[in-house]
């Protein structure tokens, strides 16, 4: 049997790990200066956990902003919990990391994309430059974010 390290994989966990980190740290100690978070998630997932009338409206993906007004957030080792502000009514959810699709701070033109582990025709090996290099992205005041292969650094 043949074995293969999984850098894409375990490119993603530790994206997801970081993450978690400073989700963590927003938790304890509050957003610091101007940063702020759009996280964007698969509202198909089976752990997500949100509104009925959010994911009839959302029903494939959602992004969120943590940013002025937020609550309880908790983070454990598989996602987060938060209550947002959705027109003045409070709603819970739960966002597995997993679920996790892009994690921006616009603040300081820093984000992370996750791409699929499978190409469409169902082969398990993702073509080299298709999924299998997590890219960044660095959105712009006023423009859509662009995506920045990571590959373009390396030399």
């Amino acid at each position: 049997m043949s074995r293969t390290i999984e850098y894409g994989n375990l490119m993603h966990d530790a994206m997801r790990g970081l993450i978690r980190t400073v989700l963590r740290d927003v938790a304890a100690n509050g957003l610091p200066g101007a940063h702020h978070f759009f996280i964007t998630f698969d509202t198909t997932h089976p752990q997500a956990d949100l509104a009925d009338w959010l994911r009839a409206r959302y029903p494939e993906e959602m992004t969120v902003v943590i940013q002025t007004w937020f609550e309880g957030l908790e983070v454990d080792e598989d996602g987060f919990a938060v209550t947002l502000n959705f027109g003045d009514a409070p709603e819970p959810l739960y966002i597995p990391f997993d679920a996790v699709r892009t994690f921006v701070d616009p603040s300081v033109e820093f984000g992370l994309r996750f791409e699929s582990q499978h190409d469409d025709d169902g082969d398990d090996t993702p073509p080299p430059g298709d999924g299998d290099t997590p890219e960044a992205e660095a959105p712009e005041d006023g423009q859509e974010a662009q995506i920045v292969s990571l590959d373009s650094f390396r030399k």
